[in-house]
């Protein structure tokens, strides 16, 4: 009994079925590439925002704890709030000359601030995401790549059985065999994409999640500082 080679049928593969395993061969580095990133990222945004936000919680003003969000560059919730303490900044700066500013004139910056909080959000979101939608293209389209490269090789092997005029299974049966082996890649492909796709995305939507509860929790801290100087 022979082993099974796939580098052999690779070799042996017609020039289309060649073709489709060097695609499939892409898309499994590319894919791969992108898991172990994602890896390392979620995994130090996990130990970045916890540091930051036991630091937050401890500052005794948002001054001290924008302090420590200059050096949380991995935390999503130290930008939002970088981004968050230069508007409050910028708030206060322009109410400066202001004189007898009543409460609805100090909460008046509050729709910027909360403006500035979300568009601060989605932007780490987008950039969180990025490159996951490499892997859902990867889990959808590479099985129907795969066939594609089978159907193409049997065709390629029926071509040959016409030429050779025998339908015998020693002539039949290494064309197919190399033409499944495409169907066989594109499914080793995207299987773990698509695992890691679920399992990176639910990752993610813990994380904006997260993003969303610090931000409403900066704003009631902004509001109820500004409600207690009325």
């Amino acid at each position: 009994m022979h082993e099974l080679n796939i580098l052999s049928m690779f070799w042996n593969a017609g020039l289309v079925v060649k073709f489709v395993m060097l695609l499939l061969l892409f898309f499994s580095i590319k894919s791969w590439y992108i898991v172990f990133q994602k890896q390392m990222l979620f995994k130090k945004i996990r130990r970045d925002s916890a540091e930051f936000l036991e630091t937050f919680w401890k500052s005794k003003n948002l001054a001290e704890a924008h302090k420590s969000a200059l050096h949380s560059f991995s935390c999503p919730e130290a930008v939002i709030f970088k981004f968050g303490y230069a508007e409050l900044q910028k708030i206060g700066k322009s109410k400066n000359g202001e004189e007898n500013q009543t409460l609805e004139m100090r909460m008046a910056g509050m729709a910027n601030l909360k403006r500035v909080l979300d568009k601060a959000s989605v932007n780490e979101s987008f950039l969180l995401g990025r490159s996951l939608s490499f892997l859902a293209t990867t889990g959808s389209s590479t099985p129907f790549i795969g066939l594609f490269g089978t159907v193409w090789g049997i065709m390629g092997s029926f071509h040959e059985i016409g030429l050779l005029g025998s339908a015998s299974l020693a002539v039949v049966a290494p064309g197919i065999s190399e033409a499944l082996v495409a169907t066989a890649a594109g499914l080793a492909v995207a299987i773990p994409a698509v695992i890691f796709y679920n399992l990176y995305q639910t990752q993610l939507e813990n994380i904006e999640g997260n993003m969303e509860n610090f931000a409403a929790d900066f704003l009631n801290l902004v509001e109820r500082d500004i409600i207690s100087r009325k």
